[in-house]
């Protein structure tokens, strides 16, 4: 008895440390928004997964003055829609044994451009290094897990 009880508590506990690891190199969760130029917080954007694919919505906007703001830029089904709830990461999937995801989209609501996207955890999955591609020109934001 004594036994198996050992190699259950410790079977408990690998299971424990490989569902944080892989939490930790994950982009799903809850990540505050970095503007890249400024330094602020700008908003809050929780990334899910369905059947290997990512999506990220925006949960807050942190900005008082732009917390109703509607996507007066942006093109097709978004435009003049609120911001606030809106989807801005579509399609990005798993990157086989890179340690990134990428192969999706994100949309700037700011200035209603959409940008092919690579998303990379670092420090632990502490932060999350947004990638965002026009042609061969890229701009990175580091976004803070919130969660």
């Amino acid at each position: 008895m004594r036994k198996i009880g050992g190699t259950l508590a410790l079977m408990f506990v690998l299971s424990s440390i490989a569902a944080s690891v892989s939490f930790a190199t994950t982009p799903i969760g809850l990540w505050v928004t970095v503007d890249d130029k400024t330094g602020a917080r700008r908003s809050q954007v929780r990334i899910d997964e369905t059947k290997g694919v990512l999506t990220g919505r925006i949960e807050q906007i942190l900005e008082a003055d732009k917390r109703n703001a509607n996507c007066i830029k942006c093109t097709g089904p978004r435009r003049n829609q609120p911001v606030l709830g809106m989807t801005i990461i579509e399609g990005v999937r798993l990157n086989g044994g890179e340690g990134y995801w990428e192969y999706g989209s994100i949309l700037d609501p700011n200035d209603g451009k959409v940008y092919r996207v690579r998303l990379t955890p670092k420090n632990g999955g502490r932060m999350l290094e947004v990638r965002g591609f026009l042609g061969p020109f890229y701009r990175n934001q580091y976004w803070i897990r919130a969660e």
